[in-house]
């Protein structure tokens, strides 16, 4: 009784177990981008990196709803994981610190 009611709670959760991982889709392959967003099988992750060949890169996420079977509930399931560049690099150092010009008086 108490395996159904955990089984009950995690698929009444938003987004089910899955959970999407960022992924920039105008660099990585098909595997990479199906293993990444939810409800994107090897098929559809093929069609994009198709799309992405023939038309460029894509320029916004609104633009996978081009791809046959993506559709607005999928496209917002992932939209915090669709990346169209890689993330900045971020170093460990903090940035120097700036001092205002010293002014003479």
């Amino acid at each position: 009784m108490l395996h159904r009611l955990a089984l009950v709670t995690l698929l009444a959760l938003p987004g089910g177990l899955f959970a999407a991982t960022p992924v920039n889709i105008n660099q990585a392959n098909a595997a990479t981008i199906a293993k990444s967003l939810d409800g994107i099988g090897q098929n559809r992750a093929r069609a994009i990196v198709a799309w992405r060949e023939a038309h460029g890169p894509f320029k916004r996420a609104d633009q996978l709803s081009r791809i046959k079977g993506i559709g607005k509930a999928t496209l917002e399931r992932n939209r915090s994981a669709i990346l169209l560049a890689d993330a900045p690099a971020t170093s460990s150092k903090p940035a120097p610190r700036r001092h205002p010009p010293a002014t003479k008086e």
